[in-house]
C-alpha cells in the first residue's frame, strides 16, 4: 500500500512536472509569437509606412520643386525671348543702302530731289525726318523740316522708303553757291552717309536769313514705301 501510494506521488509530481513545462513552453511560444509578430509589423509598418511615406514626401517635395522652378525658368525664358522677338528696332545707317536721285519736274520753280532708303538688314523701324545737309563752297546748309506729319512705318527687308529735299534754282544768272556733296543722316541715329549732291550745281545766293534747304518726312517723296 506504501508502495503504490508512493507511485501514484510519483506519478502526480511528473505530471506536474510535464504540465509545467507544457505551459511553459506554451507561455514561451505565446510571448514569442507576438515578440515576432509585433517586429514583423514594426518593421513592415516603418519600411511601407516610413518609407512610402519618405518616398511620397520626396516624389511631392521634388514634383513641386522641380515643376516650380521648370515652369517658372521656362515661362520667364520664353516670355523673355518672345519679347525680344516681338520688338523692332530702329533703322539703323548700316543697313540701309542710301541712294539719292534729281526729282526735278521742268517748269517747277524748285528743285527736288528724292533720297530712298533701301533695307538692306533685319525688320526695322523709321520715324520722322532724316539729317540733310549740303555741303557747298561756302559751308555746310542744313535743311529745315517741312512740318509736315511724320508717321511711323515699318521698313522690312528688301523694302525701300522715299523722301523729297526741296531747294531754290538758281535762275539769278549769277554763278552762285556751288553745291559739293550730300550728307544724310537717319531718323534717330548719329551715323550719317555721305553721297554726291544729283540735285542743280548751285544754289542762289541769299542773305543767310533762314535755310533755303527744306526736306520731308519719310514717305514724302518717290514711291513713298516700296
Amino acid at each position: 500500500m506504501r508502495v503504490q501510494k508512493l507511485t501514484l506521488a510519483a506519478l502526480a509530481v511528473v505530471a506536474g512536472l510535464s504540465l509545467t513545462a507544457c505551459q511553459n513552453g506554451e507561455d514561451d511560444l505565446g510571448q514569442a509569437a507576438p515578440s515576432s509578430g509585433s517586429s514583423a509589423a514594426s518593421a513592415s509598418g516603418g519600411s511601407g509606412s516610413g518609407g512610402s511615406a519618405a518616398q511620397d514626401g520626396g516624389k511631392d517635395s521634388a514634383g513641386k520643386g522641380s515643376a516650380g522652378q521648370g515652369t517658372g525658368g521656362q515661362g520667364t525664358s520664353a516670355g523673355n525671348g518672345s519679347e525680344a522677338n516681338s520688338k523692332v528696332g530702329k533703322c539703323r545707317t548700316d543697313d540701309l543702302d542710301i541712294t539719292a536721285t534729281d526729282s526735278t519736274i521742268g517748269g517747277d520753280t524748285e528743285g527736288t530731289v528724292a533720297v530712298e532708303f533701301k533695307n538692306g538688314g533685319p525688320d526695322c523701324v523709321l520715324s520722322g525726318y532724316a539729317g540733310i545737309d549740303l555741303k557747298t563752297g561756302a559751308g555746310s546748309i542744313s535743311a529745315e523740316r517741312t512740318g509736315e506729319k511724320a508717321t511711323p512705318m515699318t521698313l522690312k527687308n528688301g523694302k525701300s522708303v522715299y523722301f523729297g529735299i526741296s531747294y531754290p534754282l538758281n535762275t539769278s544768272g549769277g554763278s552762285g553757291v556751288r553745291v559739293t556733296g550730300l550728307v544724310v543722316t537717319p531718323p534717330d541715329e548719329t551715323k550719317s552717309f555721305s553721297l554726291e549732291w544729283p540735285g542743280a550745281a548751285t544754289l542762289p545766293v541769299t542773305d543767310g536769313s533762314g535755310s533755303q534747304v527744306k526736306v520731308g518726312p519719310m514717305g514724302s517723296a518717290g514711291q513713298g514705301e516700296g
